[in-house]
């Protein structure tokens, strides 16, 4: 089944607009985030971000103990497994002096190929880390992506695959994803749930899902 991406983010950048994700202070608080978001809500990665006091540097968790560590971020669940994954990707971090700008500098390819060998650093939180902390152009594929693609008939496929199915259709442009993915995320907890909430969705009109749930 042949699905029109470009008309789907215009309907959906219609109702939701330019969202400026990731909300966070510096690409390392985006890192972070990214590793704590694995496995558990949003709200509480919020909860762990805030036991910083507004002083998240790779520096300070660098130096930090583990045991002091996995305290702060505990509200993010599996504290003890995700204390080892800020570790290794804060010296991932370290290689490039904890300067953003050398990062981007870098290939692409290389940056994820090293992130994915980082323990912890599945395809979702490095191609997050690439977007949304550094403005590489690398489609982020999530559960709330999956569901809409199999809302729209997209047989279930590798993460790797369902992925050129965006960047295929789409000009390959960071903002761009950037903002496609946050409006997905966005409709998926409003309208696209386990449970859909088809009334009022942007993409009713055009869903072939089976119509008359509310």
């Amino acid at each position: 089944m042949s699905i029109d991406l470009i008309h789907i983010y215009e309907l959906l950048r219609n109702r939701y607009g330019d969202l400026n994700w990731w909300p966070a202070k510096s690409p390392y608080e985006v890192i972070v985030g990214a590793v704590l978001t694995q496995n558990t809500n949003w709200s509480n990665v919020e909860k762990a971000l805030a036991n910083f006091d507004g002083d998240l540097s790779p520096t300070l968790v660098e130096n930090m103990d583990e045991t002091t560590l996995r305290e702060k971020i505990r509200p993010a669940g599996f504290f003890n497994q995700k204390t080892d994954y800020l570790k290794t990707i804060t010296d991932w971090y370290k290689k490039y002096s904890y300067d953003p700008e050398t990062v981007k500098k870098q290939y692409q390819t290389r940056l994820r190929g090293e992130l994915l060998s980082v323990k912890g650093i599945g395809r979702e939180t490095a191609d997050s880390i690439l977007l949304y902390a550094f403005g590489f152009p690398e489609f982020v594929v999530d559960a709330y992506t999956m569901r809409l693609l199999a809302r729209f008939g997209e047989p279930e496929r590798k993460y790797e695959d369902l992925k050129a199915v965006f960047q295929s259709q789409l000009p390959k442009d960071a903002a761009l994803y950037n903002n496609y993915h946050a409006c997905i995320v966005i409709n998926g907890k409003e309208h696209c749930r386990k449970k859909p909430v088809c009334g009022g969705c942007p993409l009713h009109g055009m869903c072939p899902y089976p119509k008359g749930t509310v």
